[in-house]
């Protein structure tokens, strides 16, 4: 993904009217406090829609073609109750990383009275988003698909429909957690299944008359279709079992390499407290950084207990910024000095669209 250079300080400057505030108009009907958050892209929408139903997919294939025929009960109780616990647990994620608000700045607040009330003093700037009007805290950025300005935004995820920031992030990493889980536990029940599978039952499909009649196995009982009944690896046909089970091998190897790899990268940007737009826009900003135990349990929740793992309890929920937090100290005066011409045309360099790939 290309990103179009610009300076760092553009847009900012201390004089309201450098910001054009005339322009932004606030929404004349704001929308109550816990209003729930969805966003209306087709795209994320279909993306999201696509992983229940592949979800869905494998919870039938394991029910249906592995477990409920298997005559062994510890086996599939078990494994029922493991796949059908973490898969609950995912999709339950999935919800709330889709339908929390991840961290949105109020919209349309750079209006001139609002910049005015600020009282800037020499040395002291803000950011203004040119697309949604609103002034930005640190570490804030505008995503094009949701149109809004996000609080330490991480990237934008069609899969989950929403942007990943500061009040998401646990879902959404909980969420590659337990699908890369019930990827590898699927892959495992399907390895045992095939090798059972092929030992045990599918062998007689593959006789011929006279191996047929050494073995003992008449015309009439191989052509018999398959059941519950008659045999432990599926109620369907073999050739058709084969088939769901080769694409449910297919899919959860690749949810498993692909959730694998956003698991760890949340994680390393949470220990690192550096989310993944700053580190494409690769900035060298001086900034006090919150340690990784730190980082971590403000993500998760408090200290460490089974509510990190739980997608129904909140994680820290962090103070709304106030006015002068979105008032920031220029750095140096060269920096200033690039913002002599106001009419100059430019676009905010941190409104760009980051998505998974």
């Amino acid at each position: 993904m290309m990103l179009i250079p610009t300076h760092h300080f553009r847009d900012i400057e201390r004089k309201p009217e450098y910001l054009q505030p005339e322009k932004c108009v606030p929404p004349p009907y704001p929308g109550p406090v816990g209003t729930m958050w969805f966003i209306r892209d087709g795209c994320g929408i279909a993306c999201a829609i696509v992983t229940w139903f592949l979800v869905l997919y494998a919870e039938f294939v394991v029910l249906f073609v592995m477990l409920i025929p298997s005559r062994d009960y510890v086996y599939s109780i078990i494994n029922g109750i493991v796949f059908n616990l973490l898969a609950f647990l995912a999709l339950a994620s999935h919800c709330r990383a889709m339908l929390t608000d991840p961290g949105a700045v109020p919209k349309g607040n750079a209006t001139k009275e609002f910049i005015e009330s600020l009282q800037l003093k020499p040395g002291q700037v803000v950011y203004k988003c040119p697309k949604c009007c609103s002034i930005k805290p640190d570490r804030a950025h505008h995503c094009s698909v949701c149109k809004r300005c996000i609080r330490k935004m991480d990237h934008h995820c069609p899969w989950v429909n929403n942007c990943v920031g500061e009040n998401n992030q646990k879902y959404f990493v909980l969420f590659t957690m337990y699908i890369a889980l019930i990827s590898l536990h699927a892959l495992i029940m399907v390895g045992f299944h095939f090798l059972h599978c092929f030992e045990e039952d599918w062998t007689t499909y593959g006789l011929n008359r006279e191996e047929m009649a050494e073995a003992g196995i008449s015309l009439h009982e191989k052509m018999q279709p398959l059941n519950v009944s008659s045999t432990e690896c599926s109620s369907f046909s073999p050739p058709t079992t084969v088939i769901l089970l080769i694409l449910l091998c297919f899919e959860g190897l690749l949810f498993l390499i692909f959730t694998s790899v956003m698991f760890g990268t949340q994680v390393h940007s949470i220990c690192t407290d550096e989310t993944g737009i700053e580190r494409l826009k690769r900035k060298n900003q001086p900034r006090e950084r919150t340690g990784s135990w730190q980082s971590v349990k403000e993500t998760f929740g408090g200290d460490f207990s089974l509510n990190w793992f739980n997608p129904f309890s909140r994680p820290c929920q962090p103070e709304i910024p106030s006015d002068k937090d979105m008032v920031r100290q220029m750095t140096s005066l060269s920096d200033t000095e690039t913002m002599e011409d106001p009419s100059e045309e430019t676009k905010d360099e941190d409104s760009v669209e980051v998505t998974d790939e």
